[in-house]
């Protein structure tokens, strides 16, 4: 891309367009003028500005909010005010609330795993707290080594849920500030870039992932601050340019690693042309420079990633990577639809389009009026060489997000289909060929390049608002307001996505007496599982199990993670203890006695110390006991069972001490929660076991 464009010294006015179509630039671009949000008081002549507090009597304040750094702070002050609106109620989340959902467990198991890493020295890429005894890598997981890093005092001080909290709720004012900076180097106006950077952080695309997948929110962040890097690199050339754009691709992939590499194309994109355009050795040298500061500072990342990949970790068998591909595009009719944010205004026949058609889980729009505008703006700024090509990258980039199989409404099509793995894909579609680029295979999400698409939209989207500003401003007005309804998320409690519902950050009644036990022993949850990447094991268990696991500081048997290693599975499923629940959940019965007496052996060699049950079963009841497990307490309507150490194990055949006490007995309490669980709000149906993306083949990260 030309970002740049074809600004011209000498051309235009502040705020108009010339005979050629070009815009200046802001301050900063030898080639342009510079656009301050509001007239400069060194500038004879020009009124004061009224549209900031500056403009009220007092000297002082007025020379406080007209300096640039009190408008910036003032800017993102909004920003996040309008990013914590539209996202209502997440920020009430902070009162002790989560997303009831395996990926938010996820999160706040790896913020507490960074802290407690970083406070012993340790290697945060690799773990025996979750499937454990046997380990997990986590290089390609959503490990987010610079956000868990920036927050382990939070973490350390308030707990990791407060930390994935806050990251959350920041995170679409963040967006907005990011997308804002980009649009200020080329959009024409203050406000239009104000637009722009709203279109971008607000959208229902960005604030969904902001509720439900933040790593994916935080990686798209860099995605505008990658275009103003190489912005700046191609408009002042120079060794600092270079190391600021290669540190924030660096960043980055610290980040997550499938953003990553939209961040990378953006760069690639934006500097090919001033590279080409006129070839020198200095262009050359900053480009070489910018790769070498990125891979200094993604160095951790990118060592753990080569050490996982070349033990086998990161391999997927070919035909259930080909079978993931074709369900991973976006519907055709779902990227340009209105936005289901307007059925929470009673506005659902709106949204049907939406939903008419390929189901997902996720939101992967642009919605309605953002698309419309991106039209608009590429209209009126066609002469522009730039924006033709952000035209191009965000047609590129929805083609792209339909995948192998492009749905349009209710149907699949295959034009020149071609067999891959025993899986039918479309030889036309760009993304069957570009995850077989060498190192892109496990980009396994093809509705994802949405999110650059939007980097493009946005910008285009804020160039119309900066000509309507100019020209028709009523209409500008009716613009922001359709803008206002399509912005945002509420959560999908209420909504006709994927039900995820809410869960407490603590539950101290259920978890206390492990957190007691200083033993280390593993924890078991049943269900039991591993689950989150390709190939999975076993049954999605409950999303309160990680979070749980952060609270009492115990190894866990259950494991969520967005890569799981081929020799993680072997040796889960090659421990009798856990081939017998397997088994059991998978209604084969605990097995044979022999069995039986080497699940038994086998908790005990492993160290397996507690079993919570979270859904009642005659066959759990029958088995633990029988392999050497007592029933212990009830509480949250969790059953929970410890094992039997000395004397009072009993024989492998016998019932085990549970007594009447036991689940089922006449002493057992009822599966209603303890009134010590904390709660912030009533738990709806939908809250345990919650569906969320581990219940299909997980979605989490690349």
């Amino acid at each position: 891309m030309d970002p740049e464009g074809d600004s011209r010294p000498g051309r235009g006015g502040v705020g108009t367009a010339d005979r050629a179509g070009a815009w200046p630039a802001e301050a900063g671009d030898q080639h342009g003028t510079q656009l301050p949000l509001a007239p400069s008081r060194s500038q004879p002549g020009t009124p004061p500005s009224r549209g900031w507090p500056g403009a009220r009597p007092g000297r002082r304040w007025r020379r406080l909010a007209s300096s640039g750094p009190a408008r910036q702070l003032a800017l993102l002050t909004c920003y996040l005010a309008a990013g914590i609106a539209v996202t209502w109620p997440r920020v009430t989340y902070l009162a002790g609330s989560l997303p009831s959902s395996r990926d938010a467990g996820a999160y706040v198991w790896g913020f507490w795993w960074l802290a407690r890493q970083v406070t012993h020295l340790g290697n945060p890429w690799a773990t025996s707290y979750l499937a454990a005894p046997v380990g997990e890598q986590l290089a390609y997981h959503t490990l987010m080594p610079l956000p868990g890093l920036l927050m382990t005092p939070v973490t350390l001080i308030f707990g990791p849920s407060a930390s994935y909290n806050l990251l959350s709720i920041a995170c679409p004012g963040l967006l907005c500030y990011a997308m804002y900076r980009a649009a200020r180097l080329w959009l024409p106006t203050g406000y239009g870039a104000m637009a722009a950077g709203a279109f971008f952080g607000l959208s229902s695309n960005l604030t969904w992932r902001s509720w439900y997948q933040v790593n994916l929110a935080l990686g798209a962040l860099f995605l505008p601050l990658t275009l103003a890097a190489a912005v700046h690199l191609r408009r002042a050339p120079g060794r600092r340019q270079a190391v600021v754009l290669g540190a924030v691709v660096g960043a980055a992939l610290l980040t997550d690693q499938e953003s990553a590499v939209l961040v990378v194309i953006l760069a690639g994109l934006t500097l090919l042309p001033w590279l080409t355009r006129r070839p020198s050795l200095a262009k050359l040298r900053s480009v070489a420079l910018a790769a070498t500061s990125c891979v200094v500072v993604a160095s951790p990342q990118l060592a753990a990633m080569i050490w996982q990949t070349a033990s086998g970790g990161a391999r997927i068998p070919p035909a259930v990577l080909a079978d993931d591909y074709t369900g991973s595009g976006a519907g055709l009719v779902q990227m340009f639809a209105p936005s289901p944010r307007l059925s929470g205004y009673g506005l659902a026949r709106l949204t049907g389009l939406y939903y008419h058609g390929r189901a997902g889980w996720v939101m992967i729009g642009y919605g309605l009026v953002v698309s419309l505008a991106a039209l608009a703006g590429l209209v009126v700024a066609w002469r522009r060489p730039a924006a033709r090509l952000l035209g191009l990258l965000w047609c590129g980039c929805s083609v792209l997000a339909l995948g192998p199989v492009p749905w349009i409404l209710d149907r699949a099509y295959h034009p020149l289909a071609i067999v891959w793995h025993g899986v039918p894909m479309s030889a036309l579609m760009p993304f069957t060929w570009f995850v077989r680029i060498p190192g892109l295979a496990n980009f396994r999400e093809a509705a994802r390049f949405t999110e650059l698409g939007l980097v493009a939209a946005a910008l285009l989207a804020g160039a119309a608002a900066s000509w309507l500003g100019a020209r028709a401003r009523p209409l500008l007005a009716v613009l922001l307001v359709l803008g206002v309804l399509e912005a945002g998320w509420s959560g999908n409690l209420t909504t006709r996505m994927w039900p995820i519902g809410v869960m407490p950050t603590a539950l101290p009644a259920l978890d206390g007496p492990i957190a007691a036990d200083r033993s280390h022993a593993i924890v078991v949850d049943v269900p039991f599982g591993i689950r989150g990447g390709l190939p999975v094991a076993g049954r999605p268990f409950p999303p309160e199990s990680m979070v749980l696991a952060t609270a009492d500081g115990h190894p866990l048997a259950d494991a969520y993670v967005s890569r799981i290693p081929p020799a993680t599975l072997t040796g889960i499923t090659g421990r009798p203890f856990y081939a017998a629940l397997l088994r059991i959940q998978s209604g084969l019965g605990s097995g044979t006695p022999a069995q039986l007496r080497a699940a038994r052996r086998s908790a005990r060699l492993m160290h397996v110390g507690w079993v919570l049950v979270w859904t009642d079963s005659a066959a759990f009841r029958q088995f633990l006991p029988r392999s050497g497990f007592r029933f212990a307490y009830r509480a949250d309507g969790v059953s929970v069972y410890r094992l039997v150490t000395g004397a009072s194990a009993g024989p492998p055949g016998s019932a085990g001490p549970a007594g009447p006490g036991g689940p089922g007995g006449p002493g057992a309490s009822s599966g209603r929660p303890s009134a010590a669980r904390p709660r912030t709000r009533p738990r709806s149906p939908a809250a345990r076991p919650a569906r969320s993306s581990a219940d299909r083949p997980a979605r989490i990260l690349a």
